[in-house]
């Protein structure tokens, strides 16, 4: 038995006690986390892609370790603005073994004494539906909005969605390798590494202000950074 499961903007295709790495959850080794979003579940010879059938399916996994990536160099630079920005990043990453695929709606045991359950998708599907999404707190950001990201306007807003790219948190785990990959399918022309795609979503998820307007409001103002 296997499923395909996604995290983080992922895809994954997991089966009992493998070990995977994904964008990072919050919890410590050994914690049990369970993966609502299930896309694919294959049991032999049967397999299953309806959407209420899938809701009532839950992957569970332990947290073995928290980790991080391969450090990656980015390094803009601005003609005739006298500007010149380095920066290096590494992804927060989790690595985790996965425990077992639960069907008909059961739920993750836990552990003696251990944390509740963290469940780990973005969005838990509950009999073919999505939850609701938790209300926004006053005055902050959509983290949908890949656009207030400097370099993403309409036409590759829409590449980036169609690839199921929704959110900054998608853009965030990002590693040098999955920029190489988008760059190269839906024809970026290298623009999430001049325009520093994966330090932008980081700093509007950390609650900075959109890159693109700061830089206007700098160009504007005639002064030199």
């Amino acid at each position: 038995m296997f499923a395909v499961i996604k995290t983080g903007g992922k895809q994954f295709r997991v089966a009992a006690n493998d070990r995977i790495t994904v964008a990072k959850i919050e919890g410590n080794p050994g914690d049990t986390v369970a993966f609502g979003s299930v896309l694919m579940l294959t049991d032999g010879e049967k397999t299953t892609l309806d959407a209420k059938a899938l809701g009532e399916i839950t992957v569970a996994a332990e947290i073995v370790e928290q980790a991080r990536g391969e450090k990656v160099i980015a390094f803009k630079k601005r003609r005739r603005q006298n500007s010149k920005r380095k920066r290096g990043f590494r992804a927060e990453l989790t690595i985790v073994r996965i425990t077992d695929i639960l069907t008909g709606g059961k739920k993750p045991e836990m552990k003696k004494g251990a944390a509740p359950v963290a469940l780990a998708a973005a969005s838990k599907t509950v009999k073919g539906k999505s939850a609701k999404p938790a209300a926004k707190a006053e005055g902050a950001l959509d983290a949908s909005n890949l656009s207030l990201i400097s370099g993403i306007g309409p036409t590759i807003e829409k590449k980036l969605r169609a690839a199921g790219i929704t959110s900054w948190n998608d853009i965030a785990s990002w590693t040098e390798a999955d920029v190489a990959k988008w760059d190269e399918e839906l024809k970026l022309r290298g623009r999430a590494t001049r325009e520093e795609w994966v330090e932008q979503a980081k700093e509007l998820l950390a609650g900075k202000p959109p890159r693109a307007k700061v830089d206007q409001a700098e160009l504007a103002s005639g002064e030199d950074y």
